[in-house]
């Protein structure tokens, strides 16, 4: 794992170094919108002769799942080192560690120990949600521990392999998952982790998506796949606004994908894929519900009218978001 971390950091380094125009930072788990696409622009389309040249790699990542958030000079990523999950900031430029701060006790899987989430930056501080279900806010310039909370005190209950969101920043809320029969998502209050809302009318407990957000319909809508259900709800609140089934299995990992007033998700297991539409009244019908897109891990990307990723049994699919084919 150690390896896979170095890898990780290297090559994010070698691309950031050779885009010549980049615009903005990469905050969170699939970037500033949570869909994975760049709006770096000036990117080379050939390498010149004996690149890319490795500029630095860090074996001191530790064990876990994490991606990178990188922000002006700064990248910031989760890793276990004996024993104990570490939030980890190195210099982007030199690759040196700047600073490491502790999450807690290390989740203990028999798939890979460590933690498996994105920290969350916003502006002076970094958000982290370590396997075991601890969440913490730290500022960015020296890794002091602002405030911190788990997800038990919540009412929730450690997945089968642990918990693997990355938490969402929203105005002033962070949104994460605990589940369980207090409620499955809440909102604090990013600044002191006080208890904002718990959702009501939902208690399913916490699986491995994370969460997104959107404006429909005069309201902040935040959308989570959950094993059993696609959900949308009221970000004021916590309010739900609607539902509909998904038939998950073993583990939901995926992350939802807006497409105009639609909401596309996936996951494996033979799960298969689903494109939910959501009306100004905030009813949701199921556009198309088919096998054709399987995606296990990694979660899928949205380019123009098009669905590309992995699917099970079948390998790199292009799928159009419209029709399902």
């Amino acid at each position: 794992m150690q390896h896979f971390f170095s890898s990780v950091i290297a090559c994010t380094i070698l691309f950031q170094t050779t885009s010549l125009a980049a615009e903005g930072p990469w905050p969170q788990w699939r970037g500033p919108e949570r869909n994975d696409l760049s709006s770096e622009t000036g990117l080379l389309q050939t390498w010149p002769e004996g690149e890319p040249k490795q500029l630095w790699m860090s074996h001191d990542c530790g064990l876990g799942y994490s991606g990178p958030a990188i922000v002006g000079d700064r990248l910031f990523i989760l890793g276990s080192r004996e024993g104990t999950e570490m939030l980890l900031c190195f210099n982007a430029t030199s690759g040196e560690e700047i600073w490491a701060a502790e999450l807690g006790p290390e989740l203990d899987n028999n798939w890979g120990n460590g933690p498996r989430g994105t920290p969350t930056v916003d502006g002076e501080h970094i958000y982290a949600l370590a396997g075991k279900g601890n969440l913490h806010c730290f500022r960015t310039t020296d890794g002091g521990q602002v405030w911190s909370k788990t997800m038990q005190e919540l009412g929730g209950e450690i997945p089968h392999w642990g918990y693997a969101e990355s938490p969402l920043i929203h105005s002033n809320k962070i949104l994460c998952v605990p589940g369980g029969e207090q409620g499955t998502i809440v909102a604090l209050d990013k600044h002191t982790g006080e208890l904002l809302w718990q959702t009501k009318d939902l208690t399913d407990g916490a699986h491995y998506s994370s969460i997104v957000v959107t404006e429909h319909a005069g309201k902040t809508m935040g959308v989570q796949l959950l094993e059993k259900q696609l959900v949308g709800f009221d970000l004021a609140d916590g309010t739900l606004l609607w539902s509909v089934p998904w038939g998950g299995s073993v583990a939901v990992i995926p992350t939802p994908v807006f497409w105009q007033n639609c909401v596309y998700v996936t996951s494996g297991y033979g799960a298969g894929c689903m494109l939910v539409r959501v009306s100004d009244d905030f009813s949701a019908e199921v556009v198309y519900d088919n096998k054709l897109m399987t995606n296990h891990h990694g979660g899928v990307i949205l380019l123009g009218d098009h669905i590309y990723g992995h699917s099970d049994k079948k390998g790199w699919t292009c799928q159009d978001i419209a029709t399902g084919k």
